[in-house]
């Protein structure tokens, strides 16, 4: 059995400030040791569980955030950008089952530093009329591959957001949000016993598992964070402007939605 764990790091307990998840301060070295930690935990329940191979997805950022030579030494390691498939990479290569670490909650909700792929771009995202947030997205995508997500950890605002669209997954909460900024965390430890339990069970309930999947063709509607970034975003022919701040754009797959919108967040590093 072939597990793809794909690790964010705002979802991550102990992680609330924006200082905590960008490179190049102590907050964010001692973050992503926790990172790191919550990883090997899923890695450690998920081999319990019965899962003979690991892979896993670093999801953050520049995408080389978790440290190696701390790893569970039972996974293998993807890193680095750009990749076609972003968070999901690794499921186009035959895996039985996706796990999510450390994610959040989507943009404009009230989650722990909720955003949606990019924060400064990007206010909401709608696929086929339903807003989804980076869970919903990429579930979506390793829906197309014909695999589930079984087990997802965050902030309560990232469960409660995402049990409806993952039914059958294990979903644990290792932290309550009281703001985007703020709330209540477990201890690491607590929260590595947590996960660890959560992963084993996810795998003992994979069989029971359904991919989500959207039906295509995929029409993406997106709010960005201001006119000027629609300006940018509309220099693509295949995006179409609804106003000042509202785009859409039709695609014949979750894939080439999600290229899009990756593409068009490296576009927005122009405004920065």
């Amino acid at each position: 059995m072939k597990i793809l764990i794909s690790v964010d790091i705002e979802g991550i307990a102990g992680v609330f400030h924006p200082e905590q998840v960008r490179p190049g301060n102590p907050e964010y070295e001692r973050a992503r040791r926790l990172m790191t930690a919550e990883a090997n935990a899923v890695i450690e329940g998920a081999l319990a569980g019965g899962a003979s191979e690991i892979l896993v997805n670093d999801s953050h950022g520049g995408f080389r955030n978790l440290l190696p030579d701390l790893l569970h030494p039972a996974a293998s390691q993807i890193l680095g950008k750009p990749r076609l498939l972003g968070m999901m990479s690794g499921v186009e290569i035959g895996v039985d089952g996706v796990m999510m670490v450390g994610y959040h909650g989507r943009a404009q909700s009230r989650g722990v530093l909720a955003h949606t792929i990019n924060g400064f771009s990007f206010a909401r995202i709608w696929l086929n009329d339903q807003e989804l947030g980076e869970a919903g997205i990429y579930g979506a995508l390793a829906g197309e591959f014909g695999v589930p997500v079984i087990f997802g950890s965050g902030d309560d605002v990232f469960v409660a957001e995402n049990q409806p669209l993952f039914p059958h997954a294990t979903l644990v909460g290792v932290k309550t949000a009281q703001g985007a900024n703020s709330g209540i965390s477990l201890s690491p430890q607590s929260a590595l016993t947590l996960l660890k339990d959560g992963a084993a069970t996810a795998i003992g309930k994979l069989k029971d598992a359904h991919p989500f999947t959207l039906q295509p063709t995929i029409k993406c509607k997106l709010q960005t964070q201001s006119p000027a970034l629609a300006d940018l975003f509309c220099q693509l022919p295949m995006l179409n402007r609804v106003d000042g701040v509202n785009l859409e754009f039709e695609a014949p797959s979750v894939q080439y939605a999600v290229r899009i919108l990756n593409s068009l967040s490296a576009m927005s590093f122009m405004l920065r």
